[in-house]
């Protein structure tokens, strides 16, 4: 009852009604909120932490940013509170806002995928593969909405495909399910903290994962983990660069890597026979991109 109580207290204020509603539709940024809700960061802010005490949003860390989103399910005695404020009347304009604000997102996740993406080299790596190994069981490291995931389901023995994105994994899991494949599993965790085994996989793929993770060296470090004695690792990623828009844009935490870099924390994590190539830059990219491979010692 107190809890109740509490809930009634704290959706007495109409902007944390506001807020409830958007995150019950989407998962929600703080700026994103900002845009809609039309108040000021900090306020949003407090809001949010009081919302959040109640149990009533859950919070999740995804490309580089903080998402919100509904913690109270249908079996929750808040519940009826919740669907009341999703049924209140929109005064507001926030739903209409939210619409155009997801159609950005999901534009951004296009530029994403056209421009860091050169050529979608991955196609040609894939069918190469494809002919070169026998089948293996595959970790896609940051596999967003499952370009190569599935592409890699079409030779290997199993896949593996790891996102902390929820959109990103249910576009994943309705690409897979298109296209008819029964071999992969979506598994949506942290890639420096990963559930999988030690020891059992046989390849992992990073596609331009790494630029967006906080510490590269401790998910390169759970990619030998998980990788049995013998096991490859192909990463592909973007040259250093100065595009700072990405960080906004499209979450990045690094501007690119150098390649010596990354294959010094390749060697520290236990790989060895490495291999570097170095593709040209596009004329219609800012962005250059290499290639590396390893086995683990």
């Amino acid at each position: 009852m107190e809890t109740l109580s509490q809930s009634f207290r704290a959706l007495g204020d109409p902007t944390r009604l506001r807020i409830l509603r958007l995150v019950a539709s989407a998962p929600l940024n703080v700026s994103e909120l900002v845009s809609v809700v039309g108040v000021a960061q900090s306020s949003v802010s407090h809001h949010l932490g009081k919302l959040r005490q109640l149990g009533l949003v859950r919070e999740e860390r995804a490309a580089g940013f903080t998402y919100y989103s509904l913690g109270v399910d249908a079996a929750d005695v808040q519940a009826p509170l919740i669907k009341m404020a999703c049924e209140a009347e929109d005064g507001t304009g926030d739903l209409a806002r939210l619409k155009d604000l997801l159609r950005q997102r999901e534009d951004r996740q296009l530029l994403n995928e056209r421009l860091l993406e050169p050529g979608q080299s991955w196609f040609l790596w894939a069918g190469a593969l494809a002919s070169l190994l026998p089948p293996v069981d595959v970790a896609d490291f940051g596999c967003g909405t499952g370009v190569l995931s599935t592409s890699i389901a079409r030779w290997a023995r199993s896949v593996v495909a790891i996102d902390q994105n929820r959109a990103a994994l249910t576009q994943a899991r309705a690409r897979a399910k298109r296209e008819g494949l029964r071999n992969v599993t979506f598994l949506r965790e942290d890639l420096h903290h990963l559930s999988l085994p030690s020891g059992k996989t046989g390849l992992v793929v990073l596609s331009q994962s790494l630029h967006h993770v906080d510490a590269p060296e401790a998910v390169l470090g759970e990619a030998a983990r998980i990788l049995a004695p013998g096991g490859k690792i192909v990463v592909l990623e973007l040259m250093t660069h100065q595009e700072t828009w990405v960080r906004d844009r499209l979450g990045h935490r690094h501007l690119g890597f150098g390649p010596e870099e990354l294959e010094s924390t390749l060697r520290a994590a236990g790989f060895e026979s490495l291999t570097r190539e170095v593709h040209p830059r596009q004329a219609s990219s800012p962005f250059r991109v290499f290639l590396l491979t390893g086995e683990k010692r």
